[in-house]
């Protein structure tokens, strides 16, 4: 019963946001809460959204100090010279523009956190998708393969949760597939060529003034190149002495605050609350500018978190009445006795789409340990089957997962809708895990007899 809910619960939440017909919010809020009555939990309701909400608080408050801080550096043009060195460099050409947002996300996700890659790379890229009519969906198609492959490094949530819940070490599950996660990266930069040759292809070169205007207000969506005579009128001016302080000091601060992310020295929360302090004082120090800048991005933030506290209800309540445990049994019943040798192919191949289903905990701690153990009773080695997942589950998958606060980052920053991204992106990121797992079976990281 509580099996069967939930993928009913988990197929019309898909089926709602696939087909618009209903809201990302009300989908997460009113189908769980209406699974729960179903399954006899209506009298828990109360006490499993505030569980839910508990949980996903911490990236709440995170992301809403995140967002106003890169909004403030992207009002303060600390991007603007990377902008323009982009811009020259490329021509005006989406192809190379596109390739250049699939290698500056391989190394900007090399920190292992998805929403501060997203929230960078949207501030720095989106608005010279803008400036040249490309379309906003192609720019979070292509974060979203890069981020996606590089979120298999062993301090990326999936990989230390599946090391964490089989006791493996990073020699025994990430470095088997470093061969796997190299072909995935070629196959990021390929997918990136293709998608951008197509959008060279709808758009076209644009010629671009040598000098070339600041990036346009992402909050907005103000476009200045546009508007005729814009290009003149928005030419960045040359920089005071006080401004140019203020512009390093920005870059040191930003710098020191990517720092201490992949340092991993303090709580994302703390670190961000802290850097938004000083960003204002540095920037805006009178409350007149600050009221402004809450009035300019303040929407941003209240659309964001919305739809994190909204997924909060969503796992929350899933979660806490047992049908993902559920769920996760069900599935691991399905598998027939003698298909234990092409356990680990299947893992792999199923990975990418049950981020989907699955939040990663829910699948590295209920379903993947009962996979391992599985395998282990047919004579193979657990850590396979740990490879076999991560070569999708919450990789590959989680920025088109609806089950991850970052990807609500990604559309919600980029203003793009998540019907239409996952659409955009499902088939190549299904491709970049398909990839991987043939480079994963040719090197021996996983195999079809389920041995070592």
């Amino acid at each position: 019963m509580l099996a069967a809910t939930g993928f009913l619960t988990i197929a019309a939440f898909l089926v709602a946001v696939l087909s618009r017909r209903v809201s990302v919010f009300i989908a997460l809020t009113v189908l769980p809460i209406l699974a729960a009555v179903a399954v006899g939990a209506g009298g828990r309701i109360g006490e499993l959204v505030v569980d839910g909400l508990e949980t996903v608080a911490p990236v709440a408050i995170m992301i809403t100090f995140a967002v106003l801080y890169f909004s403030l550096m992207v009002d303060a043009g600390l991007f603007d010279p990377a902008v323009r060195r982009v811009v020259r460099w490329a021509g005006g050409d989406p192809l190379k523009i596109t390739v250049g947002t699939a290698v500056l996300t391989l190394l900007v996700a090399l920190d292992g956190d998805g929403a501060s890659t997203f929230l960078i790379m949207v501030s720095a890229m989106l608005p010279i998708y803008r400036r040249l009519g490309m379309r906003p969906l192609v720019l979070t198609a292509v974060i979203c393969l890069g981020a996606g492959v590089m979120n298999m490094v062993p301090w990326g949530g999936p990989t230390a949760r599946a090391m964490a819940a089989l006791g493996l070490d990073s020699s025994e599950l990430f470095l088997p597939v470093l061969p796997a996660m190299g072909a995935g990266v070629v196959w990021v930069l390929v997918a990136a060529f293709l998608i951008g040759r197509k959008e060279r292809a709808r758009v076209g070169s644009v010629s671009l003034p040598a000098d070339d205007p600041a990036p346009d207000d992402a909050a907005t969506g103000a476009r200045p190149a546009d508007a005729p005579g814009a290009a003149r009128a928005d030419v960045t001016p040359p920089r005071t002495r006080v401004e140019r302080v203020r512009f390093w000091l920005n870059v040191v601060l930003t710098l020191a605050l990517v720092a201490v992310l992949l340092a991993q020295l303090a709580e994302l929360p703390v670190v961000f609350v802290l850097a938004f302090v000083l960003a204002l004082l540095v920037n805006r120090p009178g409350w007149a500018a600050q009221k402004d800048l809450f009035d300019r991005h303040g929407h941003n933030v209240v659309l964001v978190t919305t739809m994190i506290f909204a997924a909060g209800v969503f796992t929350g309540v899933l979660g806490g009445t047992g049908m993902i445990e559920a769920m996760a049994r069900a599935l691991v019943g399905m598998v027939p006795g003698g298909a234990g040798g092409v356990l680990p192919l299947l893992v792999a191949v199923t990975s990418m789409p049950l981020s989907l289903v699955f939040t990663p905990d829910a699948y590295y701690f209920g379903v993947l340990p009962v996979l391992a153990e599985t395998t282990a009773a047919l004579g193979g080695d657990p850590a396979e089957v740990a490879r076999a997942a991560i070569l999708g589950q919450m990789t590959t998958g989680f920025p088109l997962s609806p089950l991850t606060a970052s990807t609500f980052i990604l559309v919600g920053m980029a203003g793009v809708d998540l019907g239409a991204h996952q659409r955009k992106v499902f088939g190549w990121a299904f491709g970049t895990t398909l990839v991987m797992t043939v480079v994963a079976l040719a090197t021996g990281a996983i195999s079809l007899s389920g041995g070592a």
